[in-house]
């Protein structure tokens, strides 16, 4: 065993962690004019969540809903890796009972490699911190948001990582009012770029003005942030509008020429922006967008309206969801048995 990791309670014999989605609402400075790089808004939402459990076994075993080789796969190295950082080898069973779509621009890969460490360090009675484990299995290289947001939750803005590739500070935290809504409009036929891809796309980019990582910082830290603590949605939502057109404007080449990796979800959101005060833009690489709208009432509205209209149709999905005010949830013994909840 590591000597440096410090034993908790009692073995449990039964683990379960549900982690919620996130959005990533923007870079701030891509370029690192002052020195760090990125620097990113989030927000945590419900719905769309991973749920891993582990249990004891004879022999590691993975089981994974679906039966997706390539996150099985990821399942099997993540384990190992655990399980040699740590020393705790005792053999486990992890079932990924749900997660959302890989590569949509919710943070899945994350979320998956946080709760399996959580779980494993829950089930071998040891304490392992988020950030401990995104370090071990090479999450959170640019965007701490997804370890922030496993954390606490909320609307999230981090620092950018450091110099020595710890994963970035949480700078702020507000509550998401609790009101406002999340239109989500997925492609199911499509993904954001990611691995090889998108390390090829971030290395193409021109440099991002100086004035631009500027402009990006006031509006967050002048009108989205107080406007979220506030519950006041209009500048929030201008804010929001204004931050994701920048930025999409910088990644537009390495996506097709627009802010939105798919032209139908882009379509769709613009749609819903038209006829509604919305906060719209893409969560990291898409294909996902979103509208954030003021309340339920106004979600539905929006979202039968485009049905209507023909915005959302064949291979578009809309969902509604709630800002998530809380992070990643632990259940073991019996009570890890219910109904999922993510």
């Amino acid at each position: 065993m590591n000597q440096s990791l410090r034993h908790i309670a009692a073995v449990p014999s039964h683990v379960r962690v549900e982690a919620p989605a996130r959005l990533h609402l923007g870079f701030l400075d891509p370029s690192a004019s002052l020195g760090r790089h990125f620097a990113s808004l989030g927000l945590v939402i419900d719905g769309l969540g991973t749920v891993v459990d582990v249990l004891p076994s004879s022999v590691n075993e993975i089981e994974v809903a679906g039966a997706d080789e390539a996150v099985e796969a990821r399942l099997r190295w993540q384990l190992a890796r655990l399980q040699g950082e740590t020393g705790a080898g005792h053999p486990v069973r992890v079932m990924l009972r749900q997660s959302p779509p890989a590569h949509c621009g919710l943070g899945s890969g994350t979320q998956l490699a946080l709760a399996l460490g959580r779980a494993f360090a829950r089930s071998h009675g040891i304490a392992l911190g988020s950030r401990e484990v995104a370090q071990m299995l090479g999450r959170g290289e640019r965007s701490g948001i997804g370890i922030a947001g496993f954390d606490h939750g909320g609307l999230l803005l981090d620092g950018g990582p450091g110099h020595d590739s710890r994963p970035a500070p949480l700078l702020a935290r507000s509550e998401f009012p609790e009101a406002w809504r999340i239109i989500l409009v997925m492609d199911q036929a499509m993904h954001g770029l990611h691995g090889s891809e998108e390390r090829k796309a971030m290395a193409s980019l021109p440099p991002f003005a100086e004035e631009r990582a500027a402009a990006m910082c006031h509006q967050v830290l002048m009108r989205i942030l107080p406007a979220a603590l506030e519950a006041d949605f209009r500048p929030f939502a201008e804010g929001v509008t204004a931050v994701q057109r920048q930025i999409g404007d910088y990644f537009a080449d390495a996506q097709g020429g627009s802010m939105f990796t798919s032209e139908r979800v882009g379509s769709a959101v613009e749609w819903i922006g038209r006829r509604h005060v919305a906060g719209i833009g893409q969560s990291s690489w898409g294909p996902t967008g979103f509208a954030i709208v003021a309340s339920e009432e106004e979600a539905e509205d929006a979202v039968r309206a485009a049905r209507e209209a023909g915005v959302v149709s064949g291979r578009l999905r809309i969902q509604i969801v709630k800002g998530r005010n809380s992070g990643g949830h632990t259940l073991v013994g019996s009570d890890a048995i219910g109904p999922l909840r993510a």
